[in-house]
């Protein structure tokens, strides 16, 4: 995540370097230094300033969008009375309006389209000339420099946001697909373990408990049929000692460790280098809870928190709280605006949580709580 956020802080400042020295290269090349004196630098310095501005926060890119539009409007005002007159923030006003439309929230993005239009139509008009005589020029000017890069930017977040989707849900339906074999294989090793329990070594057992009965009822002697029935009774214990290590091994297999409350910390550190805020707090005298449920609570934490991350916001608040008679655990977080409807998947997983609540005779809801997504589960314990 730093090694991503550092090279995001880079390119933002290689992108305000090359604004800062073409828009000034540009305005030193064609501008009215010469004539305009004073005037002139304040333009050119003025910028520098909103270009350099390019490599800050995006929180910040419909103030830097607003500066560049009063910089593009207000530079004629001041050389108005000079020939050859450029503007000194070309090539910044474009990528500020990209970031404007890329980075800011609908209701923002749209007020700083509404300054970048505002500032260059005044900005082609003031400059005089061919541009401002003729209505289709400005039009032209206002939507090459201005709209185009905004709408450009809106389709870049679309877009990346839907891949995003995508990518998602292919995520989940993969780990879906693995949880149903997954479940699928333990399943057929336990019915393996069973039938090789229940029927292959019952009958391996008879045949040596039948083939030790044989031997001994026959005389004293080195005989054919001795030797042959000692050799199926060797055969027998030894089949039946190949049986219980493999029962033990299907066992071992089916019965691997699950994660727990212990893992909590471990689970809230992953989500959280995803991106998500999230707080884990721990209430009442823990106590050591049956296996069965301390792995129930660790998977609704994991659950609810992976609807969290595709359908929420944070901060995330993950609550435990260890009562004399019962175990409450509050999982709640904000809720996105534009956030999609539920798939089958998460509705799948609620499904899922439900059942294990009610394995452990316990009580859950879920739903909006205001501007919130609140899940709360209770199971009862022993006391104290």
């Amino acid at each position: 995540m730093q090694d991503i956020r550092g090279s995001l802080r880079r390119q933002s400042l290689l992108v305000a370097l090359v604004c800062v020295v073409c828009d000034a290269a540009l305005f030193s090349l064609r501008g009215p230094l010469g004539e305009a004196g004073w005037r002139a630098w304040v333009v050119l310095l003025a910028g520098i300033g909103v270009n350099a501005a390019l490599a800050g926060a995006a929180r910040y890119s419909g103030w830097v969008a607003l500066a560049h539009a009063l910089l593009f409007a207000g530079a004629p005002l001041l050389l108005c009375t000079c020939q050859g007159y450029v503007t000194g923030n070309n090539a910044g006003l474009l990528i500020a309006g990209f970031r404007a439309g890329a980075w800011l929230r609908p209701k923002p993005a749209v007020l700083a389209l509404g300054a970048l239009l505002a500032g260059v139509t005044v900005g082609c008009v003031e400059g005089g000339g061919r541009t401002a005589a003729d209505w289709r020029l400005i039009a032209i000017n206002v939507s090459v420099q201005a709209l185009l890069p905004w709408l450009v930017g809106r389709y870049t977040t679309a877009r990346r946001a839907y891949i995003a989707d995508l990518e998602r849900e292919a995520a989940e339906r993969r780990l879906h697909e693995e949880e149903v074999v997954r479940r699928a294989v333990t399943e057929e090793r336990t019915t393996i373990a069973r039938d090789l329990h229940d029927v292959i070594s019952h009958h391996v057992s008879a045949i040596g408990v039948h083939a030790g009965a044989a031997r001994l009822g026959l005389p004293d002697g080195d005989s054919p049929v001795r030797k042959s029935l000692g050799a199926v009774e060797s055969a027998s214990r030894s089949a039946m000692a190949d049986l219980r290590r493999l029962l033990d091994l299907l066992h071992a297999e089916t019965t691997a460790a699950q994660p727990g409350l212990d893992n909590l910390d471990e689970l809230v550190e992953t989500v959280r280098a995803a991106g998500l805020p999230i707080r884990l707090t721990l209430r009442g005298e823990p106590r050591e809870l049956p296996g069965s449920l301390d792995v129930a609570l660790y998977r609704i934490v994991q659950e609810a928190l992976t609807n969290a991350l595709r359908h929420g916001e944070g901060p995330v608040e993950v609550e435990l709280n260890h009562g004399r008679t019962e175990v409450v655990l509050t999982v709640t977080n904000g809720l996105r605006p534009d956030r999609s409807p539920p798939s089958e998947y998460a509705h799948r997983g609620l499904a899922g949580i439900r059942r294990r609540v009610t394995l452990f005779g316990g009580q859950v809801s879920y739903g909006e709580a205001g501007e919130d997504w609140q899940l709360r589960t209770t199971f009862p314990v022993e006391s104290t």
